[in-house]
């Protein structure tokens, strides 16, 4: 398998991104940026792939949490490989299984590094009110607090080994599943707290060996303003710089898989530019 490296851009609207729970669950913010975990993200992706169906390693049994070893060993598998074909998310994003007869680890090929957002992020504040029915008919309520981010357009970078790919039995339609899961995963799985995000680029360049890496995109990207943003409306991506480097290293890239959501404005040469036009020196493969 070819080694890959990704850029994730998806946007949240007064919503929680991904609370601390040592901070009374308030967005992780550093200063003014805006941070999310990759464990945030890998959680989406997992949740898409059980939503169709999946099985899992990280995954609750009938609701109930369990052991690496009850795992495993419920499901009789003996053999590294027995795991590997068993497990989607162990071949994309390996595992770590501590059991007493042979403690497992397994390396994932895909890894995210933290999210961070692209503009500057205000945070909000509100206090939220429960209600609930105490003995004899009494009436108890009790206050806490809520907290939001006004905007955040939050960018990961993520690589996959090929090399690393061959060790876990990872396979082109596994990749191919976590493109789609990084589609369409966040709107799907809206909760409280999480509605208002929505994915609005991804692009995944497939290198032609299991060697290359370039580095993380996000450093070649510019918004043409960071400060009050409020809205997708008000977002303009300019693409310079990512554009004039992925040209340079051409002869590096078989081709990339993509999405890009209309609502994104993307600027190329101070204009307005589809994702298709921008890309057009490369081969271009669409995620559906």
């Amino acid at each position: 398998m070819n080694s890959s490296e990704m850029l994730y851009i998806y946007d949240a609207k007064l919503s929680n991104p991904n609370g601390d729970p040592d901070e009374e669950n308030r967005p992780r913010m550093d200063e003014e940026i805006n941070l999310v975990t990759d464990l945030r993200l890998k959680r989406y992706v997992r949740d898409y792939f059980l939503d169709l169906g999946n099985e899992l390693y990280v995954q609750k049994v009938e609701g109930k949490s369990v052991t690496a070893e009850e795992r495993v060993t419920k499901l009789k598998l003996e053999k590294p490989e027995d795991i590997l074909n068993r497990f989607i998310d162990v071949r994309l994003f390996g595992a770590t299984m501590p059991i007493k007869k042979n403690n497992l680890q397994f390396t994932g090929p895909v890894q995210f590094n933290w999210g961070y957002s692209l503009n500057n992020v205000d945070v909000m504040e509100n206090s939220i009110t429960s209600t609930f029915t105490a003995k004899e008919g009494k009436s108890q309520g009790t206050i806490g607090k809520d907290y939001r981010v006004k905007y955040s357009l939050i960018a990961f970078s993520g690589v996959l080994s090929g090399r690393r790919a061959e060790k876990t039995l990872l396979r082109e339609e596994d990749v191919m599943l976590m493109d789609k899961a990084l589609k369409y995963a966040i709107p799907q799985q809206a909760t409280r707290s999480k509605i208002g995000q929505y994915p609005r680029l991804y692009m995944r360049v497939e290198y032609k060996d299991s060697e290359t890496v370039l580095g993380d995109y996000r450093s070649y990207l510019k918004l043409e303003r960071t400060e009050d943003l409020a809205d997708i409306s008000e977002v303009v991506l300019k693409l310079d710089d990512l554009v004039a480097f992925l040209e340079q290293n051409k002869e590096k890239i078989s081709k990339i898989h993509y999405f890009c959501n209309p609502q994104l404005v993307l600027e190329l040469n101070q204009e307005k530019i589809c994702f298709e036009e921008a890309m057009k020196s490369f081969t271009l493969c669409e995620i559906g």
